[in-house]
């Protein structure tokens, strides 16, 4: 008899879109502020690595300070000059950003 009364309550198990507005709004607010500004980051570092020439002063991942001397394999590896006799290879994704315009936040590692 109680199944039969549980049954026939109406608005019990109603709400249908309304139940799940709340989880709506709580993806657009993490669309807007975190998954969104980190693409566009993420876009402008990839211009600036593609905008890259001879000359330019870099900074990598690792903190290594140098000036770029050419590029190998259509593009892909940089040489960096970091002293009058040390050149290093390394991969362009590996550049953080032009040495003046890098903040110490993103540096960091995570």
């Amino acid at each position: 008899m109680d199944i039969l009364y549980a049954v026939a309550q109406p608005g019990q198990g109603g709400g249908g879109i309304v139940a799940f507005l709340p989880f709506i709004l709580i993806m657009f607010i993490i669309y807007f502020l975190m998954i969104r500004p980190q693409t566009k980051r993420q876009k402008e570092k990839n211009t600036m690595r593609d905008d890259l020439k001879k000359s330019d002063k870099v900074i990598t991942m690792g903190g290594i300070y140098g000036t770029i001397q050419g590029f190998k394999e259509k593009g892909r590896i940089a040489i960096v000059k970091v002293d009058n006799n040390t050149n290093i290879t390394i991969n362009k994704t590996a550049i953080t950003g032009l040495a003046e315009q890098v903040k110490d936040t993103e540096l960091e590692q995570s």
